[in-house]
């Protein structure tokens, strides 16, 4: 039987989905499987049994993978994933200063963290070009929606590292909030690539729409 040359080995919109799925599900997940109230996302790689960790650890490589595969359609989108996915696994290799345990190296985890979520936001910003320029209403809500997550990414960043840079005065009066904060980022980034698998039906035009069943054409 002769290969099927409609479909391409590798279906970049279908991993836009998995990895859409994968960070919408982090926070609730690690969330759900920990004993006690997690004070940020990272600490779940310390919290009492190995759920909580394997979860994160699990997840931030497969997120990993994904962005290596990924190079987009240009060469700085190209070059971006991949430092993205390196950062993404810094942070799962890297776990952070929290519950009374000290960095393996110190910053590697909150500058990998950074560099993660700011390269997610430039995503973003790509995602929002390509979709604004297409003109039709469809592609103009996408557009909105890459806006949002990527303004929302960047605020999160920037709230964190406020909180850092004035010794947790953010933090100490909200509590959880890094982790409410870590999950605002999570969230606007799978929203951002779910939307960018191009499955979604009221999103997406018919003649765009892309479908996960082998079957389908």
């Amino acid at each position: 039987m002769s290969p099927d040359q409609r479909r391409p080995e590798i279906d970049n919109h279908t991993m836009k989905l998995i990895v859409g799925v994968i960070a919408l599900s982090l926070a609730p997940v690690t969330s759900y499987l920990s004993a006690t109230p997690l004070d940020s996302i990272s600490a779940s790689y310390w919290a009492e049994g190995d759920w909580p960790r394997n979860i994160l650890v699990g997840f931030l490589f497969a997120i990993g993978a994904f962005l290596l595969s990924y190079n987009g359609y240009t060469t700085p989108e190209m070059m971006l994933s991949k430092v993205a996915a390196f950062a993404s696994v810094g942070v799962a290799m890297f776990p952070c200063r929290c519950e009374g345990h000290e960095e393996i190296i110190p910053g590697v985890h909150y500058i990998s963290a950074a560099v993660m979520f700011g390269i997610l936001a430039i995503f973003c910003y790509f995602f929002f070009q390509r979709a604004w320029t297409k003109g039709w209403a469809q592609a103009r809500i996408r557009g909105l929606v890459y806006a949002i997550c990527g303004l929302a990414i960047v605020l999160s960043i920037s709230l964190m590292a406020l909180d850092f840079l004035t010794d947790e005065a953010i933090s100490q009066r909200l509590k959880r909030f890094t982790f409410y904060a870590e999950a605002t980022g999570l969230v606007m980034f799978g929203i951002a690539w779910l939307t960018a698998s191009r499955v979604l039906p009221l999103i997406t035009r018919s003649d765009e729409r892309m479908s996960i069943l082998p079957f389908r054409k």
